[in-house]
C-alpha cells in the first residue's frame, strides 16, 4: 500500500464492516405517526453525521388523477452534524440538492456527509438535504432493504415475499396517467412546498438555505430561481430566489437551458420526438400514446437499474467473495441485452453471447464496478472512478465504441475501457481507488500501450459507492422520470413552458457555485465567466460520490468548494 496516500484513511476492512453496519441498522421507526403531515425516521449515525429520511405530505391537486398514496408526499434524506443543532432552522446553512435525470436522493450520500462532516471540522453546523422526486414513490425498496443480494433477486424477479410483501412488479405505461402533468412546474413547486414546510420562516429560507442540484437539477435550479409562487410577479417574498442565499451546481450550470448538458440523455431512450409541439406532445402523455416515464432497451429501464442497487447490496454483504448474481438472476430478453451490452468485448461477443459475464469469475466488488467504473460503463453520465480490475490478465472492450476513436461519442466517455481477458480463468478481484499505483499495480493497458488509469484519475471508493447504491431507504437511481420533465425543458422557447420563468434576474440575483467534473459531460468546455472549481481526473457521478481523502492525500475538492461556499456571507 502506499502510505503517502493512504494516510488518515480507516483500514479498508474495517471500512467494510462500517458500511455493513449501516445497511444492518437501517430499521426504521418514524419519530410521527404514519398519518401524520410528515414523519423523520432514523437511517443511522456514523462518523459524526446522523442521517434521517424525511417524508412531508403534500398531495397533488385532483386534476392530476389517481395515483399511489405514497405519491401524496415529498423525500428527502437529512444529513446533519450529530454535534449541532437538532432544528433544521437553527443550522448555519442548509444545502439542498435536486438530482439529476434517473437519479434519486441515494446518489448525493458520500457528497453530503463529506460536506457536513468538513464543515463540523471548521467549527460550523451545517445539513444537506437530498431530495427525491415525487416520481421516486413508485420504487419498492423491499427487497434491496432486506441485505440478502439472493432475496433480493427472488423478491423482484420469483414472486418471492419479503417480511410478508410481495413486489407489485414494475409499473407500465398505463398506470403512469398521473405523471404526464408532472413537469418543471410541478418540479420547482414541490420544492418551494417543502421548503416553506421544512422552514416556515421565509427569512431563514433567505438567510440560509443554498439551492442547487447534480446535472440535471442544475437546470431545476435555474427554474427555481426565476420562478413565482404566489401568481403575483409584484410580491417577491415568494419568488423562487427569494427562497435561497446562494445557488450551487454539481457538474452542471444553474440555468434554463439544456445546453450545458450535451450526452446527459441516450439517444436511444423512448423520449417523443418535441419537433411535434407542447400541445401534441402534452396530448400524447396525457392520452398514453406516448411514454409517461424515460427508460431504454438496456440498462435504462426499471428492471435494470434494479440490477444495480443488488449489485451494491452483493458488494456490501461479501465484497470479495466470488459473485453468483449473473447465474442468479433469471433469463429474459431485458436483462440479457443488459448483460451483453455491458460485457462483450467486441460486436461478435454481443451478437452471439459468448462468452457470457457468467462466464467469468468475478468478486461482488467485481460485478459493481464493470456496472458502474468509467473503465467499463459505456455511459458518461452513469460513469465514477472507483478503481478497476484485478487478478487476471485485462483486455480492450470495443463495444459499443472502440478504444482510441476519435469519433466516439461523447455519450460513452473519453477514457479506454476494459474488461477481464479470461472465461473460466482467475478470479477476477476489485482494485480501489486509493490502491491504483500501488506497488503491487500490475499497470494494465490497452493494445496500443496506453495506461487504462492511473492513481489522480480514481476517486470514489467502492465500498461507500455501495453504501450509497444499496444502503439507503431513498433510491440512487430513478426508476420512474417523467418524460415531461424532459420535453418541457427541451421545449423551453413554447409559451407554455417561457411562462413560468417570470423573474429572470433570479438567476443572477444570488452568487453560484459552479464545480465540474474535470472529465465530466462539461469538460474541455467549461464556462469561464462561472469561474468554475474544477475536480481534475472526476466522472460526472464522482462529483457525488467521491471519497473525503483523495491519492494525493487531499481532501476531497467537491466538498471543500461546498463548505467554503457555505461560509461565505449573503
Amino acid at each position: 500500500m502506499n502510505t503517502s496516500r493512504s494516510r488518515g484513511r480507516t483500514p479498508r476492512t474495517l471500512r467494510v464492516a462500517a458500511l455493513a453496519v449501516l445497511l444492518t441498522t437501517g430499521a426504521f421507526t418514524p419519530t410521527a405517526s404514519a398519518d401524520s403531515a410528515r414523519t423523520e425516521t432514523p437511517v443511522g449515525t456514523s462518523g459524526g453525521v446522523t442521517e434521517t429520511v424525511v417524508r412531508v405530505k403534500a398531495p397533488l391537486a385532483a386534476s392530476f388523477g389517481a395515483r399511489p398514496a405514497a405519491c401524496d408526499w415529498l423525500s428527502y434524506l437529512r444529513y446533519r452534524s450529530s454535534s449541532g443543532p437538532a432544528s433544521s432552522a437553527d443550522a448555519d446553512r442548509v444545502l439542498v440538492a435536486q438530482p439529476g435525470i434517473l437519479e434519486g436522493a441515494g446518489a448525493f450520500d458520500s457528497v453530503a456527509r463529506n460536506t457536513v462532516t468538513r464543515a463540523a471540522e471548521q467549527g460550523r453546523h451545517i445539513e444537506f438535504w437530498a431530495l427525491d422526486r415525487r416520481s421516486n414513490c413508485l420504487e419498492d425498496r423491499t427487497g434491496i432493504a432486506s441485505g440478502d443480494q439472493h432475496t433480493a433477486v427472488d423478491y423482484y424477479y420469483r414472486g418471492k415475499q419479503v417480511e410478508g410483501r410481495t413486489f407489485a412488479g414494475f409499473v407500465g405505461n398505463d398506470k403512469l396517467g398521473w405523471m404526464a402533468k408532472l413537469g418543471i412546474e410541478q418540479t420547482v413547486r414541490d420544492e418551494y412546498t417543502l421548503l416553506a414546510a421544512e422552514l416556515p420562516d421565509q427569512g431563514v429560507r433567505r438567510e440560509k438555505v443554498l439551492c442547487g442540484g447534480h446535472s440535471l437539477g442544475g437546470v431545476i435550479t435555474g427554474y427555481f430561481a426565476t420562478a413565482d409562487f404566489d401568481g403575483d410577479p409584484a410580491t417577491t417574498a415568494d419568488a423562487g430566489h427569494n427562497q435561497c442565499a446562494g445557488y450551487f451546481a454539481l457538474d452542471t450550470t444553474v440555468s434554463t437551458s439544456l445546453g450545458d448538458l450535451s450526452g446527459s440523455i441516450p439517444d436511444d431512450t423512448n423520449l417523443p420526438d418535441v419537433g411535434l409541439g407542447y400541445g401534441v406532445v402534452q396530448a400524447g402523455l396525457d392520452s398514453g400514446l406516448l411514454p409517461r416515464s424515460l427508460s431504454a432497451p438496456v440498462l435504462l429501464n426499471p428492471e435494470t437499474m434494479t440490477l444495480l442497487a443488488i449489485a451494491g447490496v452483493g458488494a456490501l454483504q461479501n465484497p470479495g467473495g466470488q459473485a453468483d448474481l449473473p447465474s442468479y438472476l433469471p433469463a429474459n430478453t431485458n436483462i440479457e441485452a443488459t448483460n451483453r451490452f455491458l460485457f462483450s468485448k467486441d460486436a461478435a461477443t454481443f451478437l452471439t453471447g459468448s462468452p457470457a459475464v457468467k462466464d467469468f469469475r468475478l468478486t461482488n466488488e467485481a460485478i459493481l464496478g464493470s456496472l458502474m467504473d468509467d473503465q467499463s460503463v459505456p455511459l458518461a453520465f452513469l460513469q465514477s472512478s472507483v478503481g478497476f480490475f484485478d487478478g487476471g490478465p485485462i483486455t480492450d472492450k470495443n463495444f459499443p465504441a472502440a478504444n482510441g476513436s476519435s469519433s466516439q461519442p461523447g455519450l460513452f466517455g473519453t477514457e479506454y475501457k476494459a474488461i477481464p481477458a479470461e472465461p473460466h480463468g482467475p478470479l477476477y478481484t476489485w482494485r480501489d481507488y486509493d490502491r491504483v499505483g500501488d506497488p503491487d499495480d500490475p499497470g494494465y493497458r490497452s493494445s496500443d500501450g496506453t495506461p487504462f488509469t492511473a492513481a489522480g484519475k480514481e476517486v470514489t471508493d467502492i465500498q461507500e459507492l455501495a453504501r450509497s447504491m444499496a444502503a439507503q431507504p431513498l433510491d440512487f437511481t430513478e426508476q420512474y422520470f417523467p418524460t415531461k420533465l424532459v420535453t418541457d425543458l427541451e421545449l423551453a422557447t413554447s409559451p407554455q413552458v417561457k411562462r413560468l420563468v417570470v423573474h429572470p434576474d433570479g438567476l443572477t440575483a444570488n452568487p453560484t457555485l459552479t464545480v465540474l467534473a474535470g472529465d465530466g459531460l462539461l469538460a474541455g468546455r467549461a464556462p469561464a465567466d462561472l469561474h468554475p472549481v474544477i475536480a481534475d481526473g472526476y466522472q460526472h457521478l464522482d462529483v457525488l460520490t467521491a471519497a473525503p481523502v483523495q491519492n494525493n492525500g487531499r481532501p476531497e475538492p467537491v466538498s471543500t468548494a461546498l463548505t467554503e461556499f457555505a461560509r461565505t456571507p449573503r
